[in-house]
């Protein structure tokens, strides 16, 4: 399927805040992959779909993951927000004919995962740094990017792993594992 099919039809299922927000995020997924070299019109598409499922109700998505057998934990079973990755996911396959690679990047892009592939970074990069976002630390991040995107990667995790703690709020244990593993096997 070509970006503008995938275009048309995440446009149909997001209201207009959440489509301005995978916009941005496709845009900045197109920045990034032409600095890593990586193929743009993949990091597009998988740009502009990643929160394709952000709007399913939560109860409709624990439906979701039940019908289509997709293996959820007991954080994502109480915040089913979370769950929006993997139906992404699972619907980036069956509607848009995305590869396993470019799914895989969906199903990463909020808690990150350990051994992520250049997509799953970009994606996860550009979701955290879309330009509508605003985040001040934008400048420092984008410094740590030129540097090396493990470490744009890390500084992510970090910063949400905070939050987390600061709001006394659970986490979901794939943020610290990824960190745990890009601490381990990269050089940041």
């Amino acid at each position: 399927m070509n970006l503008q099919e995938i275009y048309e039809i995440v446009k149909k299922e997001l209201s207009e805040k959440r489509f301005f927000h995978s916009q941005c995020v496709m845009e900045r997924c197109e920045e990034i992959a032409k600095k890593m070299n990586y193929d743009i019109e993949t990091a597009k598409k998988v740009g502009i779909a990643h929160d394709i499922a952000k709007e399913i109700p939560n109860e409709e998505k624990l439906k979701y993951v039940e019908k289509n057998n997709i293996e959820i934990d007991e954080i994502e079973r109480d915040n089913p927000t979370l769950l929006h990755a993997k139906i992404g996911a699972d619907i980036s396959i069956k509607k848009l004919g995305f590869t396993t690679e470019m799914a895989n990047a969906i199903s990463a892009h909020t808690t990150g995962r350990p051994n992520m592939r250049l997509l799953d970074k970009i994606l996860f990069i550009a979701d955290r740094t879309s330009r509508e976002r605003g985040f001040p630390d934008i400048d420092y991040l984008n410094s740590l990017l030129e540097e090396n995107i493990d470490k744009a990667v890390l500084y992510i995790l970090d910063k949400k792993i905070m939050l987390q703690i600061e709001k006394k709020a659970p986490m979901h244990v794939d943020s610290v594992i990824t960190r745990n593993w890009i601490l381990k096997n990269t050089e940041v």
